[in-house]
């Protein structure tokens, strides 16, 4: 037995040292070739995922070589292992430094390369010195190298490439002979920016530069002609000459085989068309950008869908463009589906009175296709081109007549669904077409179908005999509709009762009933409340609002809002032109698009917007939140998608001031009796109770703060039918934004939410958007929207602008507007006296600014009670020659910012005002509000 256990141990006495063994002894051999072959199979088992790091110091030995390949590999191995040895690292420094400094380019370039891919922080500091050498070297392909090694220091340490001046190195080598230096040099900048847009204040891209730039387009790669071209689109031109100019030197890339460089080059055209006021000139671009664009389709069906979705944004701004080619975008029987679907979308949009005809035709036979969605989208086209070109109505309608008459359950549904929207736009002149509609309603079961001939049915009730029969059918299985029918049910028997009342009252008494009593939906309960409480009170109020007159639907429902539209097309070939959303929308951290600002000589720099100072404290601690960036087309940058807001319920205690509650409409007024004489489970509890105080509501002699009259800031054309006004106050020491939401539809809204984008003061709403819902048609609903300045900063321009997006059941809708910049004036902003003198001596001369104001027939004390009111208070006021008063005040901002006066009045004269202040740009809007106050 004994015997038997001992044989065993062979198996573990071997003299096989095993593989890494047998590398380490190749790797310190004698032999160059061995040497080699060892370091090859080394990243052979490195790249199969086996762990050779036990190797580090073997394969670090093998650097100091003059063998370009054995190099090359080491520098690889060194990539893939410095981060887990971090230590042994730094023993390969001295041995960089050296080969940066090797008379071979493709070493320097090498050793440069490799050190700025080792992402270790102790090295980087070993980095700098070598980097420098190699940006200003003799041979371009090193000069290209080091130029994208400081994008990748800056990802591993910003500050340092910023302290080392590597940034302002960079925007020299804007201007290098070497074409690929130059395009190596625009993409490294561009990563930066991305990542640290306060980095435009040290790249200055000016019209040399731009010219530079513009003759490297024709001779580098087509990854170096997209980076150049994509910081073009964030060079604002001084003028349209140089828009032109530049437009004609661009023009060529259009004739380019690769698609992204053709993509790239329309994307600066169509921002630069928009700069340019001749017409010929945009006229002549627009006919060279057709070919281009419609040779894209020739392409595999990725890169057509790809195309066809940015020309759809090229479409919607500029149809003219391809007005022409139209028979591009017809369907070929082998595309895919989403490429089908494009090319409809687009084949609507250019569809006009010159090519309804082939459209048309094309558009019936896409409808007997075997792919049931397409069928679908071929259908409602149909009915798109009726409402958009108004002479091919009649015929648009005749091919609908002709496809419900295959019987073809979807097609059938789907044109009932589009005719319900051409009566919308054409009332009285197809009605006739009513009867054989009829006979299909058997053949409905899609809700919207089924909602779309409930509407027909009521809208047209006297014209159809046994429009009650028909309505009562439906009613039979009311409980089992869709909500969208039943709602749709109850207007139309309503509509029906208003018409045929001696007929009727039976039938409307149980669909009233069954909304109010039986039903636990909350819309359409609330809409049957208000039916019985009309019909029951006022019939003929009742008739005035049922049947009023509908407002003509428009002809583009889907086109995107223009200021996003501006936005996306800034963005052509890139991911947000295929989402049809702002890259704000899907990116984490992205910023917007840039404007590279253009250096101008002193006498410009003088008439130049405000800009808010570098040493502006208050904007350079926001870096985290999102630093202060000047944008594309005038600063229309779009908020995020609100459709995902989801803000919780407010409470009653919660609700903000509603100043015009006494103000409502009579139709409001009867809703109210209705909520009044019913237990519904509000009750008086969901009234806002007035914050404000008695002074506020009685003292009058009490000078009161300004509060500019509302105005509308977004209108019902814009907004489908949902019209804005707002104003700004400030009350209690907080700001308010005071809202009217008027609905100018025939439907209901509620669902209403509101996001504030980035904006200089850091505004945003302190709560949810508060409206009693729904909004009727008609009726105006007001409300308070409090807000705080604890939001994200982004200095805009104008400095007050904010961008905001509303949000109802209907849609997303995007304004701006401009805050007074009184509302933004804190209460603390008295200063002591005896820091007043101090602090106007340290702020420089030039930091003051002197304006003369409207006449004003105030006298001084009563200038004096309106600025206190406003929170522009006095700190010191004394006599000056000439009988005049001098009144000194003092004004802060909600974040910090101090703004100084001095006030001259003098009798019979107009008063003059100096501002002084360490932030310049904030004076023109300290300078406004202070005109507003006096003047009311």
């Amino acid at each position: 037995m004994m015997t038997g256990k001992m044989s065993d141990s062979k198996y573990f006495n071997t003299q096989k040292k095993g593989e890494i063994y047998e590398l380490k002894a190749e790797l310190n051999s004698d032999k160059k070739e061995k040497k080699k072959e060892a370091v090859k199979k080394v990243i052979a088992s490195m790249t199969v995922g086996k762990d050779v790091s036990a190797l580090f110091t073997d394969v670090t030995m093998c650097m100091q070589t003059d063998n370009l390949e054995l190099k090359k590999l080491v520098y690889l191995y060194l990539i893939n292992y410095a981060k887990t040895q971090p230590d042994l690292a730094i023993l390969a420094v001295n041995t960089f430094v050296k080969d940066c400094e090797d008379p071979n380019p493709l070493i320097r370039a090498l050793a440069v390369r490799t050190m700025g891919c080792i992402r270790v922080e102790k090295i980087t500091e070993y980095l700098c010195e070598p980097l420098r050498k190699c940006l200003k070297d003799e041979d371009p392909y090193v000069r290209k190298t080091a130029a994208v090694c400081v994008a990748k220091l800056h990802d591993i340490s910003a500050a340092r490439v910023e302290d080392q001046g590597f940034l302002e190195t960079l925007g020299e080598l804007l201007c290098d002979s070497n074409p690929m230096v130059v395009a190596n040099a625009v993409a490294a900048i561009s990563e930066i920016l991305d990542t640290n847009p306060n980095a435009a204040k040290q790249v200055n891209v000016d019209t040399p530069t731009v010219n530079k730039l513009l003759t490297a387009l024709n001779e580098c790669t087509e990854w170096g002609q997209i980076f150049i071209l994509d910081s073009l689109n964030n060079y604002s031109p001084r003028d349209e000459k140089e828009c032109i100019s530049i437009c004609e030197r661009i023009t060529p890339r259009l004739a380019h085989a690769n698609a992204a460089v053709v993509l790239s080059a329309v994307k600066v055209l169509m921002k630069l068309m928009d700069q340019i006021a001749n017409t010929e000139f945009v006229q002549m671009l627009q006919k060279k950008l057709a070919p281009p664009l419609v040779t894209l389709l020739s392409a595999e069906a990725e890169i057509q869908y790809v195309a066809l979705r940015n020309i759809n944004l090229v479409v919607q701004k500029r149809p003219d463009i391809l007005k022409h080619e139209i028979k591009a975008f017809f369907v070929k029987y082998n595309d895919p589906i989403y490429v089908k679907l494009e090319k409809l979308d687009i084949m609507i949009r250019l569809a006009a009175q010159s090519n309804i005809a082939q459209v048309l035709a094309e558009l019936k036979e896409y409808a007997t296709e075997v792919d049931v969605d397409f069928v679908r989208k071929a259908v409602r086209a149909i009915g798109r081109c009726a409402i958009k070109v108004e002479p091919s109505a009649e015929k648009c309608v005749t091919t609908l007549l002709e496809l419900i008459q295959t019987k073809v359950n979807y097609v059938v549904q789907e044109a009932i669904v589009v005719i319900k929207d051409i009566f919308r736009k054409y009332p009285n002149k197809y009605e006739t077409i009513i009867s054989t509609l009829c006979e299909n309603l058997d053949s409905l079961d899609e809700p919207e179908a089924r909602a779309a001939m409930i509407w027909i049915v009521g809208e047209y009730a006297e014209r159809i005999d046994n429009a009650d029969e028909i309505l009562q059918s439906f009613l039979d299985g009311f409980h089992d509709e869709n909500t969208q029918v039943q709602l749709q049910l109850l207007t139309a028997i309503v509509k029906l009762f208003l018409k045929k009342p001696q007929e009727t009252q039976e039938l409307v008494q149980k669909v009233l009933s069954l909304a109010t009593q039986d039903s636990d939906n909350p819309d359409l309960r609330d809409r049957g409340y208000i039916y019985w409480r009309l019909l029951s009170t006022d019939p003929a109020a009742a008739k005035e609002v049922v049947l009023a007159e509908k407002p003509l639907i428009s002809e583009e429902t889907d086109l995107i809002e223009p200021t996003l539209l501006d936005e996306l097309i800034c963005h052509i070939s890139s991911l947000a032109s295929v989402y049809h959303k702002p890259p704000s929308a899907f990116v984490e951290g992205r910023v917007p698009v840039r404007k590279i600002q253009v250096n101008r000589n002193a006498e410009g720099a003088a008439e130049a917007d405000h800009h808010i100072e570098e040493d502006d404290r208050t904007y350079n601690e926001v870096e985290e939140t999102g630093a202060p960036q000047e944008e594309v087309g005038g600063g229309d940058l779009l908020i995020g998608d609100l459709l995902s807001l989801d803000y919780p319920a407010p409470t009653p205690a919660a609700q903000p001031v509603n100043n015009n509650a006494n103000q409502q409409q009579p139709v409001a007024d009867l809703l109210g009796d209705i909520f009044g004489g019913m237990d519904l489970g509000g009750g008086a509890a969901a009234v806002a109770a007035p914050t404000s105080s008695p002074m506020d509501l009685f003292s009058l002699s009490a000078p009161t703060n300004y509060v500019a009259p509302q105005q509308v800031v977004l209108p019902a054309a814009r907004a489908k039918g949902l019209e804005v006004s707002a104003t700004f106050a400030r009350r209690n020491k907080g700001i308010f934004m005071d809202l009217t939401l008027a609905n100018k539809t025939m439907m209901g809204m509620s669902g209403f939410a509101v996001q504030f984008n980035k904006n200089s003061f850091g505004l945003a709403p302190g709560a949810p958007l508060s409206v009693n819902c729904p909004v009727l048609p008609n009726v105006s609903a007001p409300t308070s929207l409090p807000i705080v300045t604890t939001g994200p900063v982004m200095k805009m321009d104008p400095l007050l602008k904010v961008q905001i997006a509303i949000k109802n059941d209907i849609d997303v809708f995007y304004f701006e507007c401009v805050v007074p910049a009184y509302v933004l004036f804190v209460e603390e902003g008295s200063m002591e006296r005896n820091l007043f003198p101090q602090m106007w001596r340290e702020i420089p001369d030039e930091k003051e600014k002197q304006f003369s104001l409207p006449f004003t027939n105030k006298t001084q004390e009563q200038v004096e009670q309106s600025l206190t009111a406003n929170n522009v208070f006095v700190v010191a006021t004394r006599q000056g020659g000439d009988g005049e008063h001098l009144i000194y005040t003092s004004v802060k901002f909600t974040n910090g910012i101090w703004v100084l006066g001095e006030l001259r009045l003098a009798a019979g004269a107009a008063p003059s005002l100096a501002l002084k202040t360490q932030t310049v740009a904030a004076i023109p809007e300290v300078h406004s509000a202070i005109c507003t106050i006096l003047a009311n």
